[in-house]
């Protein structure tokens, strides 16, 4: 078993009306059904949205998961 990997980096944004940890809990939770082998989740950015009335908080989160070719 070799120790050599790659990791793939992307970026994607939660949103909740609730919070920003709410926002990132939907965003890793919704990555998670489809991304394989999720290692590393950091926060980069926290925003408001504001929706007429209503305020919707927004977390970027910079995701690495391991890379696998296909089979």
């Amino acid at each position: 078993m070799s120790a050599e990997s790659v990791y793939k980096v992307i970026e994607i944004v939660g949103t909740s009306p609730e919070s920003w940890e709410k926002a990132a809990a939907v965003a890793m939770m919704t990555a998670a059904r489809t991304l394989r082998d999720i290692r590393v989740a950091e926060v980069v950015a926290q925003d408001i949205h504001l929706d007429g009335e209503s305020i919707i908080y927004r977390t970027k989160i910079k995701l690495s998961f391991k890379y696998h070719e296909e089979d």
